[in-house]
C-alpha cells in the first residue's frame, strides 16, 4: 500500500536535517557538550513529532480502508502502537 506524505511532513524533515547539520557544525567548531546535547535533544524531539505524525496520518488511512473492507481496526490500531513504541 502506497502513501502520500504531505508537504508539511517534508517540510519538517529537512528542518530537521538542517538541525542535524548545524549540530554536526557545533561539533566541528568544538563547541562546549552543553550547546551540543540542547541541539540533540531538539532533534529528537522533532524526529519524535514526525514519527507521531505519519503514524497518526497512516493510521488514519488504514483504519478507513480496512473499515472499507469490513475487517478489524483494532489490530491496526495495536500496530500502530507498537510502531509508536518501538521508536522510543
Amino acid at each position: 500500500m502506497a502513501y502520500e506524505y504531505n508537504d508539511d511532513l517534508k517540510v519538517r524533515l529537512r528542518r530537521l536535517e538542517g538541525q542535524v547539520r548545524g549540530v554536526l557544525r557545533l561539533m566541528e567548531e568544538r563547541k562546549n557538550c552543553k550547546d551540543v546535547i540542547t541541539q540533540l535533544s531538539a532533534v529528537r524531539s522533532a524526529a519524535d513529532k514526525a514519527i507521531a505524525t505519519i503514524v497518526a496520518e497512516n493510521l488514519e488511512q488504514c483504519i478507513l480502508e480496512e473499515q472499507a473492507a469490513g475487517g478489524d481496526t483494532k489490530k491496526i490500531v495495536k500496530e500502530a502502537i507498537e510502531l509508536l513504541v518501538k521508536s522510543r
